[in-house]
């Protein structure tokens, strides 16, 4: 059964005339270009331990078929604004699972794209664990619900934003989480 025990957070950003090659420099400053990376869909394990980055590549070889959350975005318009978060909402139940959210958009900076990050895995779990709450409330005013509700202990994001320079490379942004068996 493959379910990870640890997780990490990384992010990177990459600029180069090519799209591929941008990507590359991405998980290349985010220190996972030399894994055979596969996404998967957004659930933070039970039990699961967040760890260190510095931890965590250690944990892994070159080559290696790696599991992750990753968001990811890419353009070459110059001077545009952009950003990919990956979001973490966490049980205060360690037996229950948790979110991970991915979110990529124009125009946000790290802070706005990783508290929509941040929003979207806890509005994920907080339906599972039948919290109910009101969509138009701001994200503070849920974090007060969440906290009040004792069923959601932590939530977090890793957040990359980037401006493209005008001199018609691409610019590649990537935030993972990367789970760790």
């Amino acid at each position: 059964m493959f379910v990870p025990k640890r997780v990490f957070f990384t992010k990177g950003v990459g600029v180069h005339k090519k799209e591929l090659h941008s990507f590359e420099l991405a998980l290349r400053d985010a220190g996972i270009e030399k894994f055979n990376i596969v996404t998967v869909s957004s659930i933070f394990p039970p039990g699961c331990k967040i760890i260190p980055k510095s931890v965590g590549l250690r944990k892994l070889s070159p080559g290696q078929i790696t599991f992750c959350v990753m968001s990811r975005l890419s353009t070459n318009e110059p001077r545009r604004l952009m950003a990919a978060s990956v979001g973490c909402a966490i049980p205060t139940d360690r037996k229950l699972y948790g979110y991970l959210s991915e979110h990529h958009a124009y125009g946000q900076t790290d802070g706005s794209a990783g508290d929509f990050a941040e929003d979207l895995a806890a509005a994920m779990l907080a339906s599972t664990l039948g919290i109910e709450l009101d969509e138009n409330l701001g994200w503070d005013e849920k974090k007060e619900i969440y906290r009040i509700s004792d069923k959601i202990v932590k939530t977090t994001n890793i957040t990359q934003s980037a401006i493209v320079k005008p001199a018609g490379s691409y610019t590649t942004v990537v935030a993972a989480a990367v789970l760790i068996l």
